[in-house]
């Protein structure tokens, strides 16, 4: 037979969890440094110029 849980504690350790990954993925977005979004938007713009450049035009 399978141990009787908790269902209090087992809900709290899925929103303990959620909270968790919720925070590691505000860390990787907004925990970067100024030379690093510096870095980021300059790739963003080469990429973006070099989309734009490869476009045709409509008539």
């Amino acid at each position: 037979m399978a141990e009787p849980i908790n269902l209090n504690q087992a809900r709290k350790a899925r929103e303990k969890a959620a909270k968790t990954a919720h925070a590691a993925e505000n860390r990787a977005k907004f925990g970067r440094t100024p030379l690093q979004k510096a870095l980021d938007a300059a790739e963003a713009d080469i990429r973006s110029r070099k989309l734009d450049t490869t476009k045709r035009e409509d008539r």
